[in-house]
């Protein structure tokens, strides 16, 4: 008996680790908890990953998972509006989302604004798996909500944010986008 126990316990093993990489990132949330998700597009407009959003009592905890992109390191912002029309180079997102009017850049006095986030790395796999806390935002109604009249997107850049350059860290052009749209 103790032996099929224990057999049965070895074989349910992978079972469980492929249901925590499917999972991915994504954390057990409490009932109740403000969620947002997007999908994020390539400039040919195919799909190329998702992002899921998690109210926390410290900020935003975003999640993001994407493939087919060049590796290195690019920059990782929120931009103002909840449009991402690849034909024009997801222009249509704005620019970062500064709801309180700082300037860009975590090295500028007066800085970051609520849309800075830090850069990210794309491995040579050409994926980027990634988890981020941006304290200066909410999925709440008020101030600073990335879900507020027009809404919000999520933009990965060609290069890196230099994290000084006005107004949006010389990273270069938009290479992915995800709008961000009230979950459940």
């Amino acid at each position: 008996m103790r032996k099929a126990f224990g057999l049965a316990f070895l074989l349910s093993l992978p079972l469980a680790a492929g249901t925590q990489a499917q999972a991915g990132l994504q954390p057990q949330l409490p009932e109740g908890t403000p969620q947002a998700q997007g999908s994020f597009i390539d400039p040919k407009g195919e799909r190329i990953g998702s992002a899921h959003l998690a109210d926390t009592p410290n900020g935003v905890l975003i999640t993001v998972e994407l493939r087919n992109l060049p590796p290195g390191v690019h920059a990782f912002h929120v931009h103002e509006t909840g449009r991402c029309e690849a034909d024009g180079g997801f222009r249509s997102a704005g620019g970062h989302y500064a709801p309180r009017g700082h300037q860009h850049g975590y090295l500028v006095q007066g800085g970051a604004h609520a849309g800075d986030m830090p850069n990210q790395q794309v491995g040579e796999d050409g994926m980027l798996r990634a988890q981020v806390m941006n304290d200066k935002v909410t999925l709440r109604p008020g101030e600073a909500s990335l879900l507020d009249r027009d809404g919000s997107a999520i933009v990965l850049h060609a290069q890196a944010d230099d994290h000084r350059s006005q107004p949006a860290g010389d990273a270069g052009g938009r290479i992915a986008c995800a709008v961000i749209e009230r979950r459940g």
